[in-house]
């Protein structure tokens, strides 16, 4: 008797909780659900953009270039150098060189520091980048803060091209390369992955206290509910209705 009225309150009770948990996460599973598989169906090369601007491209250094000594190079960056990377910018040779304040570029043949990437090379690179022929009109706007579609270099040049898909290439002021492309899929892709974590302002952080309080509450849902599936399983009312009848003693 005692036995049958403790299950009878733990039926009662995960019943109500599976209830209430049932109307209050419901419809955030659904959004979990729906977001995850959207985002398991697209192609993540094309969330990427690789099929519209080729970012690994390496243009090869021309033979016969000659550079400056590093040694000299070092000198005038006026403090302690951390590397120094050559490539083609724009179709010079620059030395990318890093220090303990940034990054900066020089001339790879005379040493000589050089200005920024300015918003015509930057539609250059952006342009050279771009797989197909014909290259849609494109238009450059200066970057100076992270947002939930860029968090990449800064200062930052935003290439916004023209083509059906609303393609953005993002070119480093500092360095001359591209550090994001972004597109209309993208965009999609990323509005519903901040519903999956649930950072709706930034959509990059998945340690939110809602999501925590959610997870933690579906968990809670999908333990009660395995909890109403064992006591109401058909072996057991099967099995209290031959008891019943004399047939299990």
């Amino acid at each position: 008797m005692v036995l049958s009225s403790r299950r009878h309150r733990l039926h009662l009770f995960a019943s109500r909780l599976h209830k209430w948990l049932a109307l209050f996460i419901g419809a955030q599973l659904l959004i979990w659900f729906a977001s995850g598989a959207l985002m398991s169906f697209l192609p993540i090369d094309k969330v990427r953009g690789e099929h519209l601007v080729d970012r690994a491209a390496v243009v090869t250094i021309p033979l016969g270039t000659r550079f400056a000594d590093p040694a000299a190079i070092s000198v005038r960056a006026g403090e302690p150098v951390e590397a120094i990377n050559l490539h083609m910018v724009d179709g010079r040779v620059v030395a990318e060189v890093t220090t303990g304040k940034g990054i900066k570029l020089v001339d790879a043949a005379t040493g000589a520091s050089l200005p920024p990437i300015s918003a015509v090379q930057a539609t250059a690179i952006a342009n050279a980048a771009w797989k197909t022929v014909t290259k849609p009109i494109s238009k450059a706007s200066r970057v100076t803060e992270e947002g939930p579609e860029y968090r990449g270099a800064l200062p930052a040049w935003r290439i916004a091209f023209a083509d059906p898909d609303a393609t953005s290439v993002f070119v480093s002021a500092d360095t001359g390369r591209i550090t994001a492309v972004r597109t209309g899929t993208w965009r999609l892709y990323d509005f519903f992955w901040s519903l999956h974590i649930m950072d709706w302002k930034n959509h990059e952080d998945f340690n939110t206290p809602w999501l925590l309080a959610f997870a933690i509450g579906g968990l809670l849902l999908g333990l009660a509910g395995t909890i109403l599936l064992f006591m109401r399983w058909p072996f057991r009312r099967r099995k209290k209705r031959l008891s019943k009848e004399g047939i299990i003693r």
